[in-house]
């Protein structure tokens, strides 16, 4: 936690839409982090120890997808917790990491703000 407020990483490629979900993760008091890649996230991971939930896009380009990149968090910093979304595929949360959640494109803001407060008081 950043001065006491829980820090989110939104991973997503799209510049619009990395933007608003910035935007919904401030406006429900989180510090916001932001990544447009994967690799980029895992690059802030490594050198944060302050990220409490990371919001990520399951397509994206590079060396992994959103999917890969929850399970390789999930392995090498279980505490964090994770939220994914995608437009492109409605996914089953068997194929996600436990305590994982999942929305589909387009997302409404509040279920978003409520799953993230229910998962960031969950520790």
């Amino acid at each position: 936690m950043f001065n006491g407020k829980a820090v989110v990483l939104v991973v997503e490629d799209s510049p619009i839409i990395r933007m608003g979900a910035v935007d919904l993760v401030r406006s429900a008091g989180y510090v916001a982090l932001e990544a447009d890649s994967a690799d980029e996230a895992i690059r802030m991971l490594e050198s944060r120890a302050d990220i409490d939930l990371v919001f990520t896009d399951v397509q994206m380009p590079g060396t992994m997808d959103g999917i890969k990149l929850s399970h390789h968090i999930r392995d090498r910093w279980p505490p964090v917790k994770l939220i994914v979304a995608s437009g492109e595929s409605v996914l089953e949360e068997i194929y996600l990491p436990q305590g994982s959640q999942f929305f589909s494109k387009p997302y409404r803001d509040h279920a978003v703000a409520d799953a993230m407060a229910r998962m960031l008081l969950s520790d």
